[in-house]
């Protein structure tokens, strides 16, 4: 993964705060909503994005005879996730050693 190729799932804070969310285990819709403090409909439609990408898994239950949705990140999206920060890594190393010259 190269600087000028950043899979779309990191390429808007909201999207990478979900994933950053995730990474420490499954959290419902409200458990994110508050973490990262969007909008229902924004919040919703990052969600349906990143599982389409196949970056999270959604799972819709009742509990209590109420909806609740439940995220976890995907074997893909951790890996994802690893070579994103990789890749970050890296490029800070090269800007480091340009600026110690």
């Amino acid at each position: 993964m190269e600087i000028n190729a950043i899979p779309e799932a990191f390429q808007t804070k909201l999207r990478l705060a979900v994933l950053s969310a995730l990474l420490t285990g499954k959290k419902n819709f409200r458990e994110l909503k508050a973490i990262t403090g969007a909008t229902d409909g924004n919040l919703g439609a990052q969600l349906k994005k990143l599982e389409e990408t196949g970056y999270i898994s959604i799972e819709k239950a009742f509990v209590n005879n109420k909806p609740q949705t439940t995220c976890a990140m995907t074997a893909y999206g951790r890996e994802q996730f690893k070579e994103y920060v990789e890749m970050l890594e890296r490029h800070l190393g090269q800007s480091d050693n340009v600026s110690d010259k």
